[in-house]
């Protein structure tokens, strides 16, 4: 077995041992927990063959939604990116359910947010969620310039990026229909303000738009879009759903992305896959928290075009299309 494998094993034994602290320390060391391995990785369906993925294409995608301006609930790039959305995706979907709620922000203002969610083979049991949030944050908090902190922000990998990816590949699911069941929810409110987080994806959390929904598992993107791509295995996601994560990340090493996919320990992270565990859909969270040199780009007006690269498009949506090809 490769010792990456090992590591994973060790990571995940420590990750779901109610919280407590783990050093990784030499993996040869370490005994081999059991069903850890390169067959984690679900095999090929006979007959069955994954489309490529187009990174840039998904690309392309985020430099449309940039092209909206900042898709903030209240102005007019969220209405228009809401239109454009709506009609992508109910081309191509079997079926497609708007799931509006209000807000009411800290300063008072009330605002109408939205959820898509758009199926695939509706009519199968077994069925996954792909889930990433379409909004951008309404603030610039740690951008360099003070005069420009509280303006909102372009938004190409926080909120464009993960978008861009689950839509191109609604494009591909519509030409060649998958062998399993899939569903795509991009929420709102993820990332409105301080304090006011992760709102659409808890939305969906408590009012289910399907009665009894459970898919198998569930996998978010997030922040997915940075030039230099690395997805350690985030926090909460080891200690939630290990299995999603030895699926996964097995995958992405079988398929020779194990540079964006490190099996190291990245930190907890709160975000929408915390609200969708809670409701008992086991969630892993895909994401680069290293947005340039040390997270400096992360809610600032530099998350634009220019800080965004087709590489961790590609590789994500590359694992998450061959992920669906082959049952899930």
């Amino acid at each position: 077995m490769p010792s990456s494998y090992l590591r994973l094993a060790a990571l995940l034994v420590c990750a779901v041992a109610a919280g407590a602290a783990c050093e990784q320390g030499d993996p040869a060391e370490r005994e081999e927990p059991r069903g850890v391995a390169a067959t984690d990785a679900p095999r090929p369906i006979q007959g069955v063959t994954a489309p490529d993925f187009d990174g840039g294409a998904a690309l392309a995608l985020v430099e449309r939604q940039v092209g909206f301006g900042p898709r903030v609930a209240g102005m007019p790039g969220h209405a228009a990116q809401l239109r454009w959305m709506t009609d992508w995706l109910r081309e191509r979907a079997d079926t497609l359910l708007l799931q509006d709620f209000t807000h009411t922000s800290a300063a008072g203002a009330r605002l109408r947010m939205t959820n898509l969610f758009a199926r695939f083979r509706p009519e199968q049991s077994e069925r996954i969620l792909l889930v990433a949030h379409w909004d951008t944050r309404s603030i610039a908090e740690h951008d360099a310039d003070p005069e420009r902190r509280d303006e909102p922000i372009p938004g190409a990998n926080d909120g464009g990026s993960g978008t861009a990816v689950l839509l191109q590949l609604a494009d591909l699911l519509a030409a060649a229909p998958p062998p399993i069941g899939v569903d795509i929810l991009l929420v709102d409110g993820e990332d409105y303000a301080p304090n006011e987080m992760y709102l659409g994806a808890r939305h969906f959390a408590a009012n289910p738009p399907v009665p009894a929904y459970r898919p198998r598992y569930g996998v978010l993107v997030d922040m997915i879009g940075d030039a230099d791509p690395v997805y350690p295995v985030e926090g909460n996601s080891a200690r939630y759903a290990p299995d999603v994560i030895r699926r996964v990340y097995a995958l992405a090493h079988e398929l020779g992305y194990g540079a964006h996919f490190p099996l190291v320990q990245g930190p907890s992270i709160t975000d929408d896959h915390v609200a969708l565990n809670e409701a008992g859909i086991p969630t892993i969270d895909i994401i680069d928290f290293d947005f340039g040199p040390a997270n400096a780009l992360w809610h600032t007006h530099q998350d634009d075009l220019g800080a965004v690269s087709v590489r961790g498009l590609e590789a994500v949506g590359t694992v998450l299309t061959e992920l669906v090809y082959r049952g899930g």
